[in-house]
């Protein structure tokens, strides 16, 4: 097969190129990094059986969703959690797990067909639940559908839209439980994300690194103070 995998962050590239080395002599796999490498031209040119998108920001033009098999990997249980932010409005909301759902991609925003769906932790920092979230994609479903033929299946159930948060809504505010707080910090520590914070006079402090004592009284966290603008 020619496999084309499409994806920014640093913990799907080094497991892709693991992918890679794994599948050399059997599968043809090229791994874009950019988002102009995701063009028209060089699909056409490569003509892959898949494209994989684990963590693509970017929009597909159509002309390439519309020609080749494209998969995305999204981090709730379809139909429940179409929409921006995923992992921060699952645990804004309670959830301690959630599934990752393999879908292609059809001109309705996560609304495509289901090929598979697997169980992930949301237990940890966001760079914990992305990095484990990651190793299930390239070590379990990637490969299963280059194994298998997997004729994907229409979702069903009442959709719940999530909206992209925006970095304004991370603040964390007086009025917050000790519970709320760590989640704010947790669900936003990872590479390339907007930190939780609080103002501060003329600063705005960023905290990461949260941690909760075994009785829940107390939490620790690395802080950074910035200036403002």
């Amino acid at each position: 097969m020619r496999i084309i995998i499409a994806t920014i962050k640093s913990w799907n590239i080094e497991r892709a190129q693991v992918l890679q080395k794994k599948y050399e002599g059997m599968h043809d796999i090229v791994i874009y990094t950019a988002r102009e490498e995701l063009s028209v031209s060089n699909v056409c040119d490569f003509k892959p059986d898949y494209i994989f998108l684990p963590h693509w920001s970017y929009m597909i033009p159509k002309e390439i969703t519309d020609n080749w098999e494209c998969v995305v990997f999204h981090m709730t249980d379809l139909p429940y959690g179409k929409g921006g932010s995923p992992l921060q409005n699952l645990i804004v909301r309670g959830h301690k797990e959630t599934k990752i759902s393999a879908i292609q991609v059809t001109e309705r925003l996560d609304g495509g067909p289901i090929y598979m769906k697997h169980a992930l932790s949301l237990e940890g920092s966001a760079q914990e639940i992305f990095v484990r979230c990651s190793e299930i994609i390239f070590r379990e479903m990637i490969p299963q559908l280059l194994q298998e033929k997997i004729t994907p299946i229409p979702q069903e159930g009442e959709p719940v839209i999530f909206k992209r948060r925006k970095p304004e809504d991370s603040e964390i505010t007086s009025d917050m439980e000790m519970n709320t707080i760590y989640d704010y910090i947790r669900m936003l520590d990872a590479e390339g994300y907007p930190q939780a914070f609080i103002r501060f006079g003329d600063y705005r402090l960023e905290f990461t690194d949260a941690a909760v004592s075994g009785d829940g009284q107390e939490l620790s966290a690395r802080v950074v103070f910035r200036k403002k603008e």
